[in-house]
């Protein structure tokens, strides 16, 4: 049977922007970075777990037609795509105020919840990112 989830997808407008945010503000690394032609393969993964990759994706072909892109590209850009991730840290408020130092658009600050202290923000393609301290 299935033993591990090695990959996930969002989809990005532009791969690039899409580095400077998940690498260069929430501290990921670039896990695979392949050119296949007709699209560029390009995966990121937390430094404390490769194992778990993002695929960053720019909607279009192969994965569908045009049109059908240009309808993805404009409501990824509503934030009403369905992309979402959901990270957890040791010390939300600590990871707060350092994305809030490094210009990341923080929607939520930190908040008490049953199963420890969330808070939320969005990528700059409109995907939504929780980031939790999870209790005990």
């Amino acid at each position: 049977m299935i033993s591990s989830l090695g990959t996930t997808q969002i989809y990005v407008l532009d791969q690039d922007k899409a580095l400077d945010f998940y690498v260069g503000k929430l501290g990921m690394e670039v896990r695979e970075d392949v050119d296949l032609g007709f699209m560029r393969w390009l995966v990121v993964s937390l430094p404390s777990d490769p194992s778990r990759g993002i695929l960053l994706e720019v909607p279009g072909p192969p994965a569908m037609a045009e049109e059908t892109a240009t309808h993805v590209r404009e409501l990824l850009s509503k934030g009403a795509t369905g992309g979402h991730l959901f990270f957890r840290c040791d010390d939300a408020h600590k990871t707060y105020a350092q994305l809030k130092e490094a210009g990341v658009e923080l929607t939520e600050e930190p908040v008490d919840q049953p199963y420890g202290i969330d808070f939320g923000l969005r990528d700059p393609f409109g995907n939504h990112i929780r980031i939790a301290q999870m209790k005990g």
